[in-house]
């Protein structure tokens, strides 16, 4: 029996967060060996906003060297840069004239980010939300692992295929968004009500894959919580909250056994725990990566590899798109 497909991809802006880890990128290592896995570096989707091109390439190759410290496995996974495949821009062109105007003004991310970026409101922040679905849709997902901000764009992925699949014949899978029941949003340790991200402009607010030890444990001590003091999982308690979710990441501790462990011991102490916990589990990370960093020429074998075998694929469908909504093969 095949097995099902997954694919999900990140942006290499910035430097990865604790909440890309514990949010997607352990969860993608967890999947590997049971799904046909695709995982991309989503450098189409970073030029949303303005780059600096020398850091945009740097940082494409150093999220790939990440994927791999990590855990994901050439071997296991396929692992590409989105930009090395053509087929993910020309299907986007074509599902674009297949998306509704309506539909990509009510995505919550297009109004998040362009209040973030005023002077840059550009066409393709608008329309990103399609480039995504044809990421998602050029290998036939079945599933799509996303943290909950993304489960919009996976619903209209979904729609656009639907409505392909209506108006020319069967030709996509819809595909499921795939959400973790532990670790799918890990919040900002400033303001624990807004998601954590990499681009956060409050150095203090995100926990980043590859600082040092120190660093990362002092940010942890300096974490918002609330002046209650209890270690307890609670709505109105956000702070508390979210570091008791980090912990759990990083140890594999319930929440149970976490309020159990920490009874009348104090969020100072807590706070300790939870840094010295990350820093454990990212230590071996951080130790590979550095490794993985001095040898670009192993990290371009597997993106060369990557998208020989990313290109035959998405050509398959992009084809198959092309011959339903009426272009003229060259060999024809």
């Amino acid at each position: 029996m095949d097995k099902k497909i997954i694919l999900s991809a990140a942006q290499p802006t910035g430097n990865l967060t604790i909440g890309n880890y514990f949010g997607a990128i352990k969860n993608w290592v967890d999947l590997q060996d049971d799904f046909d896995s695709i995982f991309c570096v989503a450098d189409l989707h970073a030029i949303t906003v303005r780059q600096e091109p020398a850091e945009l390439r740097k940082n494409t190759l150093s999220t790939l060297a990440l994927y791999l410290a990590c855990g994901l496995d050439p071997e296991k996974c396929l692992l590409f840069v989105q930009s090395h495949v053509e087929a993910h821009t020309a299907l986007s062109w074509v599902l674009s004239c297949q998306t509704m105007f309506g539909e990509l003004s009510r995505m919550t991310q297009f109004k998040d980010k362009s209040r973030k970026n005023a002077q840059n409101i550009n066409a393709g922040l608008f329309t990103y939300p399609v480039l995504m679905a044809s990421d998602i849709l050029l290998y036939q997902a079945d599933l799509v692992p996303v943290g909950k901000d993304q489960k919009q764009h996976v619903e209209l992925a979904r729609d656009i295929a639907e409505r392909f699949n209506r108006n020319f014949s069967d030709t996509f899978k819809v595909p499921e968004p795939y959400i973790p029941k532990q670790g799918a949003k890990i919040m900002s340790l400033s303001e624990p009500e807004k998601k954590m991200s990499k681009s956060d402009e409050n150095p203090q607010s995100s926990v980043y894959l590859l600082e040092s030890r120190d660093e990362t444990i002092k940010k942890f001590r300096r974490a918002v919580t609330d002046s209650d003091n209890c270690v307890k999982y609670s709505a109105d308690k956000p702070g508390i909250s979210n570091l008791i979710t980090i912990y759990s990441c990083a140890t594999g501790k319930t929440t149970r056994e976490i309020e159990r462990e920490f009874d009348s011991r104090g969020y100072g102490e807590f706070k300790s725990a939870v840094g010295e916990a990350v820093c454990d589990r990212l230590s071996g990370v951080r130790a590979r990566y550095q490794e993985l960093i001095g040898e670009k020429d192993y990290l371009m074998q597997i993106l060369k590899s990557g998208a020989e075998q990313a290109r035959y694929r998405a050509m398959k469908t992009l084809r198959k798109v092309y011959r339903k909504v009426g272009f003229l093969s060259p060999e024809a």
